[in-house]
């Protein structure tokens, strides 16, 4: 027989494919010669094997370097076989050389920070708004890191000698604020620019292309996409790679194999979901635009299935108001979310802090899913009315009770004409319900 005919090393792609055929195929180019259809589950933690002594070579070989280990596995903390596909499909729609999993996408940011911080470089410039728990990883300086802010313009006044690490969010999380990633990569020079990509995902931005050099996803959102499985991801070059898989292998904090399984499944219909997801959310950001009971929508440019926007009304009771859309925190689903960020997911950011990031008492931000726009819409003009209805219920207490004193009615008069400015008609809803929002958080969704 023809051994070269049985050889088990499938033919290189004979050009480049589209994203949306990479995401099918990337990690899985090997199946069909292997007979498989469907990538295989490895759930073993440790691998037989009867030579130690080159057992101890391998290991040694990646103390030194953090290169994957030629051969079998040796543990699972080391690597494993299902992350790995997930591992090299995400770097393939990134554009990067590798990519390395977590079990979550803060065990993601920690071994970065950690990876820079064990080569002396602890000081970090960042720009708000990020996700609420990186913000506070970073300002807390839990791993020994210490953080500045700055806005984009003042990234290159802001970077030291120990500067490891300058990291971004576009669009940001929640306010949906853009970043031009190619200039903020240019003020950066040789210091690394990590962008947190969990919004866009490499459907609609990749960062390496814009000279990021560091791509960072909570894979638990778009890529996983469907409410089910936790992880995260770092894109970069693999020399990086290396000391990641380094700290992953030193602190743990690995990807379950069910988890890289679902994962890589996942991508698969990406750009379908992202895509879908999208339309959809253009759509209802146009819509809520044109609502008199919403103050301001945030949606980017750049697109996505992302919409967040501030009400009149009593933000809480709209969250209330929901049956349809889901009152739960996270994101990218098939199922439509929604949530409130001052509560949960930027609580843990101070206050003032919140809201210099834009990141107001009476914004609300919605992942929109796969459901028919008509009904999402339903959906939210009777939340939006239950929100608008409690404006109008603590005004006409207040009311009431001010008739019975003077000094209570005049201190009520200050709160009820503020609460009769809440609902006005569209064409006088002007001014921000929220103080503390600048820049392109004052600007309405054109869409």
């Amino acid at each position: 027989m023809d051994t070269d005919a049985t050889s088990l090393t499938p033919p290189a792609p004979s050009r480049s494919r589209a994203l949306a055929t990479e995401a099918v195929h990337a990690g899985r180019d090997d199946l069909a010669s292997l007979g498989l259809h469907a990538a295989p589950i490895d759930l073993s933690t440790t691998y037989p094997s009867y030579d130690s002594r080159a057992e101890a070579e391998r290991i040694d070989a990646f103390a030194a370097t953090g290169a994957q280990p030629e051969g079998p596995p040796v543990y699972a903390r080391l690597d494993n076989p299902t992350t790995a596909r997930f591992e090299k499909a995400l770097a393939t729609l990134e554009g990067t050389e590798s990519a390395v999993a977590f079990a979550s996408g803060m065990a993601a940011l920690s071994a970065v920070l950690l990876a820079r911080a064990s080569a002396g470089l602890r000081h970090v410039v960042a720009v708000r708004p990020l996700y609420g728990c990186s913000d506070h990883l970073l300002g807390s300086g839990l791993l020994g890191t210490e953080v500045t802010w700055t806005d984009p313009a003042g990234i290159a006044d802001a970077i030291r000698p120990d500067t490891g690490l300058v990291m971004v969010e576009t669009p940001a999380n929640p306010t949906l604020a853009e970043i031009d990633i190619r200039a903020v990569a240019h003020s950066c020079g040789s210091v690394p620019l990590l962008v947190d990509n969990t919004f866009a995902t490499p459907v609609l931005q990749r960062p390496v292309e814009h000279g990021a050099r560091i791509v960072l996803h909570s894979a638990t959102k778009y890529l996983g996409g469907h409410g089910d499985v936790m992880g995260g991801v770092v894109a970069c070059d693999e020399e990086f790679a290396a000391n990641l898989r380094q700290m992953r292998f030193a602190t743990g904090g690995v990807l379950h194999p069910l988890a890289g399984y679902l994962l890589l499944r996942g991508l698969s219909t990406l750009a379908v979901r992202v895509r879908a997801a999208s339309a959809g959310a253009a759509e209802l950001a146009r819509r809520l635009s044109a609502d008199p009971r919403v103050a301001r929508v945030h949606y980017p440019r750049l697109g996505g299935a992302m919409v967040s926007f501030e009400v009149y009304g009593d933000p809480h009771r709209v969250i209330a108001g929901v049956r349809l859309i889901t009152p739960a925190v996270s994101l990218g689903s098939v199922d439509t979310l929604i949530q409130h960020p001052a509560s949960i997911s930027h609580r843990i950011v101070e206050e003032g802090d919140r809201h210099a990031a834009g990141v107001g008492d009476r914004l609300l931000r919605m992942s929109v899913g796969l459901e028919d726009v008509e009904d999402l819409w339903a959906d939210l003009r009777q939340a939006l009315s239950e929100g608008a209805a409690g404006v109008r219920e603590g005004a006409e207490g207040l009311s009431e009770g001010a008739a019975g004193s003077r000094e209570g009615a005049a201190g009520v008069a200050g709160v009820s004409g503020r609460a009769a400015e809440a609902l006005p008609s569209a064409r006088t809803r002007k001014e921000s319900p929220e103080r503390g929002a600048t820049g392109p958080e004052r600007q309405r969704a054109e869409r």
